[in-house]
C-alpha cells in the first residue's frame, strides 16, 4: 500500500456513484484490467434507476397495463372479474424485483474484483476522495483517475416544499403502500404522467396540473395528442396552463390552491400530492471546489467528447454531466469514460439518443424532432403511417398509434423518428440504428419486416415518404 495508513485505500480508478452509468463504467474498467473502487450510499450498485426510478416504476406500469388489458378484453368477448388490488403485496413484489437486480449487480461487482464501498465521496483534492461511511474502515481513497456518476435528484420548488408524508416526490410515490382515493400530480412531464397512469389505473381519482399549454413539453404535438386523447377519460381532470400557488398539509389531506383559467374552484382537497417538477444534477456537496472541475449555471459538470472535465484525469457521466437525463445515455457515457481512463481513444458522439415515455400508449422518439426542426429552420420531409392501417395493431385492439419518419429532402437520409402506441419503446431502436448508420428511407423501406408486426409501421412510414405505402393511399410523389 506504499506506506499508506491502514484506513486509506489506493486505487487506479474510483467511480463515485453506482447507477447505470457508474456501475457500467466500473465494470468496463475492471474488464480492461484497471484496479477499480466503486463508491455509493446504497448497499449494492443500481442507483436511482434501480432503487427508486426506472425499474420500480416499470414494475407498477406492468401491473397497470395488465389491468387495462383485462378491462378492455370484455369488449372482445373475454370477461374477467373486478380486479382486487393488494397495494402492500404489489409493493413487496416491486421491492423483490429491485432486490434481485441490485443483488445481481453486487455479485457482478465481486466477480470482477471491484472494491465496493458503501458511503459518500467528497473530494479533498484532485487525487484524494474523503469517504463518509459507517460501514467502511477506509477514510480516504487515493486515486489515479476518477469518474463522477452522482446522478440527479427530484426538484421540489420552495413554494411546494412541506414536511408531510402526504406531499411526495417520485421516490415517495413508488414506496406508497396504499391506493389513495384522490391524488394531485404536479407536472405533466414523463415522470408525472407515468405515475399518474399507474395510480389512475389502480383506482385513484387523479388530477394533473401542468404550467405549459401542453403535456410533455418538448415532444412533438402529433405524438402527444394521441396520448392526451387516451389519458383524458382516465384522469379525473388535466389542467393545462395551471400552477399550484400553495400547499397546506393536514392530518388526512392536503389543501391545494391552484392558479389558472381552468382552476375552478381554485381550492381543492387531495389525499396525496405528487410533485414531479423535474430533476437537478447532484453536483453540489462533492467538494469540487478543491479541484479544477467546472460547473455550468444549471449545475451540470462540464465535459468534453471523452467525458473529461477540466481536470483531465477526472471524468463525469450521466445526469450530472448534462441533458438528456436518461439511464441508457449514462451507460454509454460510462463505457466511454472507462475506456478513455484505461488509455483507449473513444468519444461519446451519438447521432440519436432515444427517449421513451412509458405511459399508455408509450411515446418514443430519437434524432431530430419536428419541434426542433421548426425552431432551428431545418428543412425536412415527413412520412407518417397511422396504426389504424396496421393489421397487428388491430389484432391488439390498439389502432390509436402512429409512426413517423423525418428525412432530409433530396437524399431522404433519416434524421429522426417518432412513435406513439403500445410498445413504442421497443420499436424505436430500429430507427436509432438507421440514423446512426446514415440510412435512407429507401433502405428502411427495402428491409423486409415480418408480418404481422408493429415493426412494419416503420417500413410503411418509410414508404410513405415516397407515397408508396401499401396500406395507406396517398398521391405519389415524383
Amino acid at each position: 500500500m506504499n506506506g499508506l495508513a491502514p484506513d486509506h485505500l489506493e486505487t487506479g480508478l474510483v467511480v463515485v456513484g453506482a447507477g447505470p452509468g457508474g456501475y457500467a463504467a466500473a465494470f468496463r474498467a475492471a474488464d480492461l484490467g484497471m484496479r477499480v473502487t466503486l463508491v455509493d450510499p446504497e448497499p449494492n450498485p443500481g442507483g436511482v434507476c434501480l432503487y427508486r426510478g426506472c425499474i420500480p416504476s416499470k414494475a407498477y406500469l406492468h401491473m397497470a397495463a395488465l389491468i387495462e388489458e383485462a378491462s378492455a378484453a370484455g369488449e372482445h368477448g373475454v370477461s374477467f372479474g373486478e380486479p382486487q388490488i393488494d397495494a402492500a403485496k404489489m409493493l413487496a413484489w416491486k421491492d423483490s424485483v429491485v432486490e434481485t437486480l441490485t443483488g445481481g449487480l453486487g455479485t457482478l461487482c465481486k466477480s470482477r474484483g471491484i472494491e465496493f464501498v458503501r458511503g459518500r465521496g467528497v473530494f479533498y483534492d484532485a487525487h484524494t476522495l474523503e469517504l463518509h461511511s459507517h460501514d467502511a474502515d477506509w477514510k480516504r481513497v487515493f486515486f489515479d483517475k476518477c469518474i463522477i456518476a452522482t446522478g440527479s435528484r427530484p426538484v421540489v420548488p420552495p413554494s411546494l416544499a412541506a414536511d408531510s408524508p402526504r406531499i411526495m416526490n417520485s421516490t415517495g410515490a413508488l414506496a406508497l403502500g396504499e391506493v389513495p382515493k384522490t391524488m394531485l400530480v404536479v407536472g405533466g412531464g414523463y415522470i408525472g404522467l407515468e405515475l399518474a397512469t399507474v395510480y389512475a389505473t389502480l383506482g385513484s381519482e387523479v388530477s394533473v396540473v401542468e404550467m405549459t399549454p401542453t403535456l410533455l413539453p418538448g415532444a412533438d404535438r402529433d405524438l402527444v395528442r394521441v396520448l392526451a386523447k387516451r389519458l383524458e377519460p382516465r384522469m379525473h381532470e388535466i389542467l393545462l396552463e395551471t400552477k399550484v400557488a400553495s400547499l397546506k398539509a393536514a392530518k388526512d389531506h392536503v389543501l391545494v390552491t391552484l392558479e389558472g383559467a381552468a382552476a375552478r374552484p381554485p381550492e381543492r382537497r387531495f389525499e396525496y400530492v405528487l410533485v414531479a417538477a423535474g430533476r437537478r444534477p447532484n453536483s453540489s456537496g462533492l467538494g469540487l471546489a478543491s479541484t479544477a472541475v467546472q460547473i455550468d449555471q444549471q449545475g451540470f459538470i462540464e465535459v468534453d467528447e471523452h467525458r473529461r472535465t477540466a481536470e483531465h484525469h477526472i471524468y463525469a457521466i450521466g445526469d450530472v454531466a448534462g441533458e438528456p437525463m436518461l439511464a441508457h445515455k449514462a451507460t454509454h457515457e460510462g463505457i466511454t469514460a472507462a475506456e478513455c481512463a484505461a488509455g483507449r481513444t473513444r468519444a461519446f458522439a451519438p447521432q440519436a439518443i432515444p427517449t421513451v415515455v412509458f405511459t399508455d400508449p408509450e411515446i418514443a422518439w430519437c434524432g431530430l424532432t419536428e419541434e426542433q426542426a421548426k425552431k432551428e429552420g431545418i428543412e425536412i420531409e415527413v412520412g407518417r403511417f397511422p396504426w389504424a392501417a396496421s393489421g397487428r395493431a388491430l389484432t391488439l385492439a390498439r389502432p390509436d398509434g402512429m409512426t413517423k419518419l423525418l428525412v432530409e429532402p433530396g437524399s431522404r437520409r433519416i434524421l429522426g423518428a417518432g412513435i406513439v402506441g403500445a410498445g413504442a419503446g421497443n420499436l424505436i431502436a430500429e430507427a436509432v440504428l438507421a440514423i446512426e448508420m446514415g440510412a435512407t428511407a429507401e433502405d428502411l423501406a427495402l428491409s423486409v419486416h415480418p408480418h404481422p408486426t408493429l415493426s412494419e409501421t416503420l417500413m410503411e412510414a418509410a414508404d410513405a415518404i415516397y407515397g408508396l405505402s401499401v396500406h395507406v393511399h396517398k398521391r405519389r410523389k415524383k
